[in-house]
């Protein structure tokens, strides 16, 4: 691979990993599912299988959640010597979810990082695999209520489709 074919690579790869937090964090499953090959497989301690059936899990999963939000950090991508269709990548995560605990609003936090193997077929690049590897977490009440009253009327996201992300018309006019 020449120096600028890696590069248009590697940004795909990271547009690859963008468009699998923003499928969680917006329960988009088909954008979330366009991330994994079919024959992808899977490894997160909490569930092992193939890609698509992992996006089944945690698409359900988080429907159960008040909101989430999944920020990913640095992004090590490193191209398999032997074939310019392979590359491997380590991705720091930081994943917030509100859930309900015994009732009461609380905030979850997970930080980690994604191990992953990359596969272009086609010109495209999908995840062939992918594992969670948690480095820590946290729980503890939620502490926002201010938000509710405070600031009352700032924009709020939303923790699905109708998220003004997906609302195209209104940015084009904004």
């Amino acid at each position: 691979m020449t120096d600028l074919d890696k590069l248009i690579a590697k940004d795909a790869i990271r547009d690859l990993a963008a468009r699998y937090m923003r499928g969680q964090d917006r329960l988009d499953a088909d954008l979330q599912m366009a991330t994994f090959w079919p024959d992808s497989t899977t490894d997160y301690g909490i569930f092992v299988g193939s890609g698509p059936e992992f996006v089944r899990f945690a698409q359900e999963l988080l429907t159960e959640h008040l909101a989430n939000q999944h920020l990913i950090g640095q992004h090590l991508i490193e191209f398999d010597p032997d074939n310019a269709d392979v590359a491997y990548g380590e991705v720091y995560f930081y994943a917030f979810h509100r859930i309900m605990a015994d009732g009461v609003p609380s905030d979850m936090t997970i930080c980690g990082r994604y191990i992953d193997r990359y596969e272009r077929r086609d010109g495209e690049w999908r995840f062939a695999h992918r594992s969670e590897v948690n480095d820590w977490a946290r729980m503890e009440p939620a502490a926002d209520a201010f938000l509710q009253t405070d600031l009352a009327d700032a924009l709020f996201g939303r923790h699905d489709m109708q998220d003004r992300s997906y609302d195209r018309a209104w940015l084009k006019t904004a």
